[in-house]
């Protein structure tokens, strides 16, 4: 440090008046961005700024003399809070985040930095915290962990789906026709070989109706009407419900919109199949200028989404449409059926 002009010492140069001056701006601004607070070696609150009693919805009086288990929350261990006061009170600085909680019980997150303030041995006399709240952020970041478990749990069920349609399906059908191959090579009864050769188409009907499932070709090659006209006439003939069907879109979407209309519709009609006890079902998709509104409707057994047992079908066909900037709206009541809804916006041509 170097004396100013006067011959005073001062890191912000002028004199001592003007020096106060720009430390009490500095306050200012530190107060108005963070939440502040100063301790003692033990950890008693000295001091706090309106900030902290702000967030914390404790009076100041209330918190000068105590410490800063007030407004522990009990989400960080033992182990958490020995290492913090570990590092501080061996003169070093500690940063990370703390989950604290309010004096109504509410809880708050905070990215904290504690500065120990040493004496002439060292020692630490007092501490400055400076928090600032990351709350919103932590609540997204819990969000999207969810959101990527659910995903995970929607990704495992299909694997789990696909195991068992390979394992009871095609599994079976494969040591079926090897057990008839044996028997025909052993006797040579060749005559068998008709129905042996039907085994077979049927296996490779079986193969080809799983690779529709994961991925139809048409899709991508022709787009989403046709994709569904094939679709729904396989439906049809599996599950024994005609559907109707109508549309009027007569233009190619981007894939991942055609994606999202192709597995939404599928997904809803396999919902349709499994519960809803119809013989028939409607399917809607019409381009509407601004939207592409599209409706999978039924007059089944319906059912009711309270209780938050939402199911990981109707959450898969939410995010697929959260995705795409879609809205997903799912009404149902037990006993008058279900209707699924999904509009997906579309830029708006200019004008020349």
């Amino acid at each position: 440090m170097k004396p100013n002009d006067s011959g005073n010492y001062s890191e912000f140069g002028g004199s001592l008046e003007e020096t106060v001056k720009q430390l009490s701006g500095l306050k200012y601004a530190l107060d108005e961005a963070s939440i502040v607070a100063v301790t003692d070696p033990k950890g008693k609150i000295q001091y706090v700024n309106d900030r902290f009693c702000d967030i914390s919805r404790y009076s100041r009086e209330e918190l000068l003399g105590q410490d800063h288990r007030i407004i522990n929350s009990g989400f960080h261990g033992k182990a958490f809070m020995e290492e913090l006061w570990h590092t501080i009170s061996s003169g070093n600085v500690w940063r990370g985040e703390i989950k604290n909680r309010t004096k109504e019980g509410s809880y708050y997150w905070v990215d904290t930095t504690i500065v120990p303030f040493l004496n002439e041995e060292g020692k630490p006399y007092q501490y400055l915290a400076i928090r600032h709240e990351v709350t919103a952020r932590k609540k997204a970041e819990e969000e999207l962990q969810l959101l990527l478990s659910q995903m995970m749990q929607i990704q495992e069920e299909e694997r789990r789906r696909f195991s068992r349609d390979l394992h009871d399906g095609i599994g079976q059908s494969l040591f079926s026709l090897l057990i008839s191959m044996d028997t025909i090579i052993s006797g040579g009864d060749y005559d068998k070989l008709g129905a042996l050769r039907d085994e077979v188409a049927h296996l490779m009907a079986d193969v080809r109706g799983l690779a529709w499932e994961l991925r139809p070709s048409v899709l991508d090659d022709l787009g989403v009407i046709p994709a569904l006209r094939t679709y729904l006439d396989t439906y049809s003939k599996h599950y024994g419900i005609k559907v109707h069907f109508t549309s009027d879109l007569r233009k190619r979407l981007s894939i991942q919109e055609e994606t999202t209309i192709y597995r939404i519709i599928q997904e809803a009609l396999m919902n349709v199949g499994k519960y809803a006890d119809v013989s028939e079902a409607t399917v809607s998709v019409q381009d509407c200028g601004t939207t592409i509104e599209v409706s999978i409707q039924d007059q089944g057994k319906g059912f009711s989404r309270t209780g938050g047992t939402n199911g990981v079908g109707l959450f898969s066909m939410e995010e697929r449409a959260r995705v795409i900037g879609g809205e997903l709206h799912i009404r149902s009541t037990p006993g008058s059926g279900t209707v699924v809804s999904l509009s997906i916006p579309q830029p708006v041509a200019e004008s020349e």
